[in-house]
């Protein structure tokens, strides 16, 4: 069975595209011997799926990078309303069940946060509890974003999630002083007894393959440990 992980984070645009390309480059430029395959179960309006499909030399189809698509950048169960139609997570479980036997990595990018919602019922940390997927929690350097990382990592525990690594992201070029201020790795750790596997600093261009595969490979990646999760239902 692949090794499964889900990149979540701790609200919307904070760096979860960033991280996912990031590894998504790291694992073709120095582990090409491993397969690798990214899948954005559902997405509102334009942007990640676009963004995989023509910046990466990918060996799978589109309808598996994105099994699920809404017209409107809305939250999936406003999106689908605006739409007059249903969420069915159906074809996003296949397709990822379809993924996971043909590649030895999968990468599963999330929508917003952990209790951002996929329908009206269930929101991603019931989808990451449903489909097994251990977790990678993306913390965005900002003031305020060692609260955002407590309370994630609370709601992932509430759901029985394992948050296996989180990482922090510059979305902006702090300074070292800044990074240090806002967002202590020592004090992450010890409030959410969570490993913080390394920092992404800021990148202006998000094109740059090379530069985002050195990024990953400088993170602490060995301590995810074994992510052979597989998914019981839809």
């Amino acid at each position: 069975m692949a090794q499964t992980l889900l990149i979540s984070g701790t609200d919307t645009e904070i760096g979860k595209t960033v991280i996912t390309s990031s590894l998504l480059s790291y694992w073709q430029m120095y582990r090409s011997h491993e397969s690798v395959a990214v899948c954005k179960p559902v997405q509102s309006g334009p942007g990640d799926r676009e963004r995989y499909t023509h910046l990466f030399q990918l060996q799978q189809s589109a309808e598996s990078i994105n099994p699920v698509y809404f017209e409107q950048p809305l939250a999936p169960p406003l999106a689908a309303d605006h739409a007059g139609q249903t969420i069915d997570l159906l074809p996003a479980w296949l397709a990822l069940q379809r993924l996971q036997s043909q590649f030895d990595w999968v990468l599963v990018e999330a929508l917003g946060g952990l209790g951002s919602p996929v329908t009206h019922e269930l929101t991603v940390a019931d989808l990451a509890r449903d489909w097994r997927l251990p977790i990678l929690l993306v913390v965005p350097i900002r003031l305020g974003c060692i609260g955002q990382a407590v309370a994630h990592v609370a709601l992932a525990r509430q759901s029985q999630l394992e948050v296996k690594g989180i990482i922090l992201n510059a979305a902006q070029p702090f300074s070292p002083t800044e990074i240090q201020q806002w967002a202590p790795v020592a004090m992450i750790e010890s409030l959410t007894q969570v490993p913080v596997l390394g920092m992404v600093p800021y990148l202006d261009d998000l094109t740059h393959l090379e530069q985002l595969a050195t990024v990953a490979s400088q993170l602490d990646l060995e301590a995810l440990g074994d992510l052979s999760y597989a998914p019981v239902g839809p």
